[in-house]
């Protein structure tokens, strides 16, 4: 009767990884690069790196937003050492 009112079904995010990369330096400027563009994002694998020796940290966003991400980082990505 009185119990917890009911919070609306939220769909779950989609996340696109629109970055792959083991140096902290690509990664900090492709998350700056995104904050710049306020596209939010997640840095998947970057608090555990230096923890668990993890070689590369992904950078996700949504996929409203991946379009939009990927453009922005193409021509970091087109720099980054093979």
């Amino acid at each position: 009767m009185w119990g917890k009112p009911k919070s609306p079904k939220v769909p779950p995010l989609e996340l696109v990884t629109v970055l792959t990369s083991p140096d902290p330096g690509l990664v900090a400027v492709a998350k700056s690069i995104l904050q710049s563009a306020n596209i939010p994002f997640l840095a998947k694998g970057e608090m555990v790196k230096n923890l668990w020796g993890i070689e590369a940290v992904q950078l996700q966003v949504s996929s409203e937003d991946a379009a939009d991400a990927v453009a922005l980082l193409t021509e970091l990505k087109e720099t980054e050492p093979s």
